[in-house]
């Protein structure tokens, strides 16, 4: 069962005002929107990936937790903020593994030990991020469209519902969007 809108933007306002029992009730709330996004994520990730979508959901939470009393705008504005948290902790993880990959702070393991990393997802993933970063800069609708789409896992219905456009706008955006990353990361 679904919970209405309107219910996670009266916990939002009541985080909003100070309320941290809000948040308490929150998370079991938003909690199936939460996992259908870090599944959207890691669907796009390597099957040997060491982050379940539990965990990124957790880590997230927890960077979420740390904000005393954001201003959250709507449960729209909620739901981008917790995909942008889990798109930079898989980058974060991207980047850390590589530097794992690259000898830094190695300890010794078996090899029946050692995590199995693909090199080259990870620096796909740190290049999307960075290309990403600069469409933002350009146009931040853009960029929160792939987002949505790409790592979200959000269908074009949904990326047009938490962006308040069109479904065509969604696709417009998302052809131009992807001919400015294909471009960016090809340099």
């Amino acid at each position: 069962m679904q919970t209405p809108p309107s219910d996670v933007t009266q916990l939002l306002r009541k985080w909003n005002e100070g309320d941290r029992a809000a948040l308490d009730q929150l998370m079991p709330v938003v909690y199936q929107e939460l996992r259908k996004l870090a599944g959207g994520y890691l669907r796009e990730e390597r099957p040997d990936h060491t982050l379940q979508p539990t965990a990124l959901i957790n880590e997230a939470y927890l960077r979420l937790v740390k904000q005393d009393f954001p201003e959250w705008q709507s449960r729209k504005h909620f739901y981008g903020v917790a995909a942008h948290l889990m798109r930079q902790i898989l980058v974060e993880h991207a980047r850390g593994g590589a530097a794992a990959k690259r000898g830094a702070g190695a300890q010794k393991l078996s090899l029946d030990e050692a995590p199995i990393f693909s090199q080259e997802r990870a620096a796909d993933l740190v290049a999307l991020d960075d290309a990403l970063t600069a469409l933002a800069d350009l146009d931040e609708r853009k960029a929160r469209v792939v987002e949505l789409r790409y790592f979200g896992g959000l269908s074009v219905e949904e990326v047009a519902g938490a962006l308040d456009i069109s479904v065509a706008t969604v696709g417009r955006e998302m052809r131009m969007a992807q001919a400015w990353l294909r471009r960016e990361m090809a340099k």
